[in-house]
């Protein structure tokens, strides 16, 4: 899967500074947005963000002149990372690796729920965003369909838009969200990978 080329990379690496002190303050206000806006969503205050990546309201404006850059860039950031995640599972068994890379996708929408409203969905990065999700996700489920472990009569946007409902849904907890996704996900698996793996994926 590594030589599979990935827009949302291009878009990550060129917005990203290039000197390691202006890249550590960048990557730490990433990683407070987006805590800040899975608790608070899209109206987080700017301020909270900047606070909690230790740097500068300043510092944070110099990053990302409008809220909108900085939404964009968190959320290409989280489809990076769910291409950099569907690489490292790739060499996982077919179940165990598709279901590794839905754990990750399940987090990642929350951050989706939180800027989806701020952003155009037609706009460009939602198409690079999209476009390299099924290209890192897409070939883990055709992976595990042709190793017999998950059913063959439903497609990859099946199986997205089914997790993509769960995670829309408002639990308890996070540990109630994985129980629910797990039970959804024996749905999917074949009956002779279930029986030997009675608790994969939970």
């Amino acid at each position: 899967m590594s030589a599979q080329p990935y827009p949302v990379r291009e878009l990550v690496a060129s917005r990203r500074p290039h000197r390691k002190d202006a890249a550590r303050n960048y990557d730490a206000l990433l990683a407070a947005a987006r805590e800040a806006f899975a608790e608070h969503g899209a109206e987080a205050s700017l301020e909270d963000i900047a606070r909690r990546a230790g740097v500068g309201i300043g510092t944070l404006y110099r990053n990302f002149p409008s809220r909108r850059e900085l939404f964009e860039s968190v959320y290409a950031d989280e489809v990076n990372e769910l291409v950099r995640v569907a690489e490292e599972v790739a060499d996982r068994e077919p179940w165990e690796a598709l279901t590794a890379w839905l754990t990750r996708f399940a987090d990642y929408m929350v951050t989706k729920r939180a800027v989806r409203e701020a952003l155009d969905e037609e706009s460009e990065i939602f198409d690079a965003c999209r476009e390299s999700m099924y290209a890192a996700g897409g070939p883990l489920f055709t992976r595990a369909q042709r190793a017999g472990v998950a059913r063959g009569d439903m497609d990859f946007g099946d199986l997205i838009r089914m997790v993509a409902g769960i995670t829309g849904t408002v639990f308890a907890d996070d540990a109630q969200r994985d129980r629910v996704l797990a039970i959804a996900l024996d749905g999917v698996r074949t009956g002779a990978e279930a029986a030997r793996h009675p608790r994969l994926g939970r």
